[in-house]
């Protein structure tokens, strides 16, 4: 309200009287046209509490009439006479907002209950001979005062609503670190109840750089959990991008400098990421179902190498030149079955090239190149 409009405006003492005295009459058809033209409120001004809000709005009525009648005589150590109004107006919009009801029932309810107040209260002051011109002053303090109520719990409203925003934030966060921690599930299912969370069927981990989440993330399933890893890279849980939706997100990535995870039911999102991660330390980028071999060999590096001086031993006395081309040779004879023309053909040289240098290979090798087992142990060797 402005100030110097409150300490110029006189409404004489006796119509202040007839006010306060009216002020249950007021406040009860004041709640009763708000049930009936804001239907949100219909419910909640039901019962005890319809009688407790009745009183809330007395009190706010009662607060006005005090600011006019205590203006020449207000005590500065008392503090501004709007102060409680107003913090009861911000407690109003937020609890308003905890309860999920939206800003424009509660907008609404005020511009109804100032109407049908105001007309009360005008109605009361003609009666008792205030001239028209006051009662035009009076009106206008009346819906500025109702303004800054409203506004008051306008900004509870947001505060509350921006407060359940970041605590809900958190609360993802929290649920994202957990699920690639791979902590118990009884910890998981309380980590996104807290965060209001349902659980999709499946999780993909999807690696990227931080600055790179903003233009992605929207185009991404709502329920998509967002974690910083390093304040340089991120991981995104993605949910049900699993059959025709594993397609859908890898299209969607295509271009972009990312690791994407197997699919896992969503208790089990460690796991994608786990393999994500392994991906990106081996220098793999893109589809990890398209990384599988070179995942595998190189899970157990040590083992590989062992694997491969074993595969390989035939080949330690040809000379260097030599034993390349043998294990080159090898590894198209594996591939192909031993077709020669094939053969040939990838390695850019005459069939009959190819053919003298597998029966050197036979020689060196002998029966282990019949032998099953030999034969998955030199394709694996040979695949590295």
């Amino acid at each position: 309200m402005n100030k110097s409009s409150v300490s110029s405006f006189r409404l004489p003492p006796a119509v202040v009287v007839l006010l306060r005295h009216a002020l249950p009459e007021v406040a009860g058809r004041t709640v009763t046209a708000i049930t009936a033209e804001v239907p949100a409120y219909a419910e909640a001004f039901a019962g005890e509490m319809g009688a407790k809000i009745e009183g809330a709005v007395r009190a706010a009525l009662a607060m006005f009439l005090n600011l006019i009648a205590r203006v020449e005589h207000a005590d500065p150590a008392r503090g501004a006479p709007m102060e409680p109004a107003l913090e009861g107006a911000y407690a109003l919009g937020r609890g308003e907002a905890k309860y999920g009801r939206s800003l424009d029932a509660l907008l609404a309810a005020y511009r109804v209950g100032a109407r049908v107040a105001w007309r009360d209260m005008a109605r009361i002051s003609v009666e008792a001979g205030v001239d028209a011109l006051t009662v035009t002053e009076f009106a206008e303090l009346v819906f500025a005062y109702i303004d800054e109520l409203s506004a008051a719990s306008v900004a509870g409203h947001a505060d509350e609503l921006a407060s359940t925003v970041r605590a809900r934030r958190r609360n993802l966060e929290r649920l994202g670190r957990a699920l690639i921690e791979a902590e118990p599930p009884h910890a998981l299912v309380a980590a996104a109840e807290a965060a209001e969370w349902a659980p999709p069927g499946t999780l993909t981990a999807v690696l990227l750089p931080e600055r790179a989440v903003g233009n992605l993330i929207d185009l991404l399933d709502p329920r998509t959990l967002h974690v910083d890893a390093d304040g340089e890279r991120a991981v995104l849980l993605v949910p049900e991008a699993h059959g025709a939706g594993r397609a859908h997100l890898i299209r969607l990535l295509a271009g972009r400098e990312v690791v994407v995870g197997p699919a896992r039911p969503w208790e089990r999102a460690a796991e994608s990421y786990a393999r994500a991660d392994r991906a990106l330390a081996m220098g793999l980028s893109g589809d990890t179902e398209e990384h599988l071999v070179a995942l595998l060999l190189g899970a157990d590096p040590g083992a590989l190498a062992d694997l491969r001086a074993r595969a390989l031993a035939p080949l330690a006395g040809e000379g260097e030149a030599s034993r390349a081309k043998l294990a080159d040779t090898l590894r198209s004879w594996l591939r192909h079955q031993g077709r020669r023309e094939e053969i040939a053909a990838e390695l850019f040289v005459h069939p009959q090239t190819v053919r003298y240098r597998v029966t050197r290979l036979r020689e060196l090798y002998g029966d282990r190149l019949r032998d099953p087992d030999w034969l998955v142990m030199l394709t694996v060797a040979l695949a590295a």
